[in-house]
């Protein structure tokens, strides 16, 4: 069956061509079929329906440029990790790099073939440089593109708490918890890569690049290929970074409210991008844009709308409606912070309730008084909440019969697409190999956790634990980014169980935090490039070669890299005590500690518990698990309004689960970047859209990389900065937007009210 565009409105949700009256039910499972492209339009849109078996794929240039470019994309990911606004590289900065050396290594290496004749034959030039090894070196990219999050363990423990942690144990947490998530993805493998609905969006991109490298084009009169666009678009974004990145920082948030009422204490708190609601705020630099949610052009629109409702309801009505009724003193502290506050709105001395063993000292604790939060930190827990119930709840009532069809077929019983046939001819990995290394993983996990327990404080029932949680999340979650492009976490229902059972021991909350929610969202990411590789025919054991590689190799240079920073950067992540305008800040880490503590070290029985400040935050699960009953109702009473089959309440609720560290600009720039593209682009010129989207993420990605390490190496390696009013983005973006309102209240710079 012939996928057709359909210009008369524009593709809200993936648009599956069969009956209009079968639309309602998803396609996860369906009768035996082969059909002649995918029933998604964007990806028969984009991806080939092609494949040519006798393409070498492992060969030396693959092994030489793969493993360069994992550990090139590992270092300069941690590197810039820790700065304000972090820039994050994807793997189409490696994907681009790498094809001019791929055919200069295909031009000049010897093409001798070495043992002709012999078991052992082999050589280091089998023809030129073809499409799948370069969809293998960039799946090693991938590895060092995903963040590892257990690094945020060691500069917990070492910046924040100033404990020992060796560099052996450190290491062991790194590589088991990313190696774990290969077990989930083996598992769920036939649920969330070859059913066709399943699509991943984000995958799209990196097929477009693809083929804009790879395929012969010809110019067509008046306008350019798709990569003449590419190479245009990427000199574009590396010339213009230069301005946000170096002399015009405030370029990443302009606060026109600030601006215009510079006294107002009520104006910052709604005009800054970075401390306040940020209204009227937008940031013209595409890591700003980019750098929490991706890259709004890989965003199907649905998904986009669905992130901007929930993104207005909390932001713009419950957070300032909490704020300015004072709900838990929410005048004494910041509008947007994710500082940890004394009941007078001072900061609460953490160390001061730490106890020899690193344990919470109760009789402290309660000298000290109870902790307090911002008013969005708070909100945003309690959307996290909701966000766990409400996955639960849709995928049940949305793809739950679908799944359990699907549990009992087998491939050759289910539609079939185009690009499954292709991947069947090609050996499959066997289920036992990722058996092996899920054991294996959960065997060293264990082993680490009770031998080094003095460091990591996680018992062995813990570990178990968390991997219960992780496997009983993969596929909900999955199928929600799959079909979304937006992933959900468990950082905060992984804190609250183990805050529950083990309080007082933040090290092993953050552990168990990390076993648990890691390991869920290295599947994922193992999944979407299986997807990618599924879209490109690469044989699936090459595949799995790769990623286990790639991951082993992007823990070593991430742990690597942070130890290194941590030891040469001074007071690294220290706000208090690093110079005005540092880069250096961690907001992301400044998150996992605070987390450490709220959940681990005080415990949510002391938070969110009978003994807590804050125990009717606990009603938003109810609100979650009802969210998705009331749209699945409103989709089967009225089944012809094509709006209801948008809202996806997972993604809703869940808008903001990136706030803090993510902040409002972040969010504003994204939304009106996705809308240009997602809505008004694709439905007035799909042409354009289908040829450039995709390509101008990349390209986009490419130039801000480029530009930004060269920044560095050049100029912020020797400190060399430029002083003048457009420079100081923390003078000029609303100094007063994190000052608190109550009567009485003092604090250095802020008036008293």
């Amino acid at each position: 069956m012939q996928m057709e565009a359909q210009p008369s409105h524009p593709i809200t949700t993936p648009l599956l061509v069969e009956d209009e009256k079968n639309r309602n039910s998803s396609s996860l499972s369906t009768p035996s079929l082969e059909l002649d492209n995918s029933l998604v339009e964007q990806v028969a849109l984009t991806v080939p329906v092609t494949d040519d078996p006798n393409l070498p794929v492992v060969t030396f240039r693959m092994w030489v440029l793969g493993i360069l470019s994992c550990i090139l994309l590992s270092f300069v990911n941690q590197f810039f990790g820790y700065r304000r606004e972090p820039i994050t590289f994807t793997s189409a900065s490696a994907q681009i790099a790498v094809v001019p050396l791929g055919h200069l290594m295909a031009s000049t290496i010897t093409d001798r073939v070495f043992f002709k004749g012999t078991p052992l034959e082999f050589t280091l030039n089998p023809g030129p440089f073809n499409v799948k090894e370069h969809v293998l070196i960039t799946i090693f990219a991938n590895s060092g593109a995903g963040s590892v999050l257990a690094v945020h363990i060691v500069n917990t423990v070492k910046i924040f708490y100033r404990k020992n942690m060796t560099f052996f144990v450190s290491l062991l947490v790194v590589i088991t918890s990313q190696v774990l998530g290969f077990g989930w993805a083996g598992m769920f493998r036939r649920y969330l890569v070859e059913p066709a609905s399943m699509w991943w969006p984000h995958n799209l991109v990196q097929v477009s690049l693809f083929r804009a490298l790879h395929e012969k084009e010809e110019r067509l009169k008046g306008g350019v290929t798709r990569n003449q666009f590419f190479i245009i678009a990427s000199i574009c974004s590396f010339a213009y970074y230069i301005l946000p990145g170096y002399f015009f920082p405030m370029l990443t948030s302009l606060s026109l409210l600030c601006w215009i009422f510079p006294n107002s204490v009520t104006a910052h708190q709604l005009g800054s991008g970075f401390h306040g609601l940020g209204v009227g705020v937008v940031g013209l630099d595409w890591s700003t844009i980019s750098s929490y949610l991706g890259s709004p052009l890989a965003s199907p629109w649905f998904a986009t709308a669905n992130v901007a409702v929930g993104f207005v309801i909390v932001t713009y009505i419950i957070s300032p409606t909490a704020y300015w009724l004072n709900i838990y003193n929410a005048k004494t502290f910041p509008i947007f912070s994710d500082g940890l506050f004394t009941s007078s709105g001072d900061k609460y001395n953490i160390s001061s309730i730490i106890d020899s063993k690193f344990n919470l000292n109760a009789e402290a604790y309660e000298r000290n008084g109870p902790l307090y939060l911002s008013t969005f930190f708070t909100v945003t827990y309690g959307i996290g909440f909701a966000t766990l119930s409400a996955t639960i709840v849709h995928v049940l009532l949305f793809h739950g019969r679908d799944i359990w069809q699907l549990s009992k077929s087998a491939l050759k019983e289910r539609r079939m697409d185009v690009h499954t046939r292709l991947m069947s001819k090609y050996k499959q990995v066997p289920e036992w190999w990722f058996v092996c290394i899920l054991l294996t993983s959960i065997g060293a996990t264990i082993f680490a956790c009770e031998y080094y327990n003095d460091q990591l404080q996680l018992p062995w029932w813990g570990v178990l634990l968390g991997c219960a949680v992780s496997i009983f999340f993969t596929l909900p979650i999955g199928i929600i980014a799959a079909t979304t492009n937006q992933t959900l976490g468990l950082n905060i229902i992984t804190e609250y169980i183990i805050g529950y059972l083990y309080p007082g021991r933040p090290i092993a909350n953050i552990c168990f935090k990390v076993y648990g929610h890691i390991s869920m969202t290295q599947a994922i990411t193992f999944l979407q490039d299986l997807k990618l590789g599924h879209y490109m025919k690469i044989p699936p054991r090459t595949l799995f070669m790769a990623q286990v590689v790639g991951t082993f190799i992007a823990a070593v240079v991430y742990l690597g890299t942070a130890w290194w920073l941590i030891d040469s950067v001074h007071d690294i992540c220290n706000v208090d005590l690093l110079p005005p305008n540092s880069p250096w800040t961690c907001p992301s880490d400044h998150v996992f500690y605070d987390a450490s503590v709220i959940w681990g070290l005080i415990g949510p029985r002391r938070i969110f518990g009978e003994l807590g400040t804050y125990s009717a935050v606990n009603w938003f699960f109810l609100a979650g698990a009802l969210a998705p009953l009331i749209a699945w109702l409103a989709h089967k009473a009225f089944p012809n309004h094509q709006w209801i089959h948008l809202i996806n309440m997972p993604i809703l609720i869940g808008a903001t689960r990136d706030m803090p560290p993510a902040t409002v600009v972040n969010f504003t720039s994204w939304l009106i970047v996705g809308f240009i593209s997602g809505f008004i682009i694709y439905r007035y010129q799909r042409v354009w859209w289908q040829r450039h989207n995709y390509v101008l993420s990349g390209a986009l990605d490419v130039g801000l990389a480029f530009m930004g390490v060269l920044l560095y190496l050049c100029l912020g390696s020797e400190n060399i900065t430029l002083r003048w009013w457009g420079s100081g983005i923390r003078e000029n973006d609303c100094h007063l937007a994190s000052c608190p309102t109550a009567k009485g209240v003092v604090v250095k710079g802020c008036p008293v009210f």
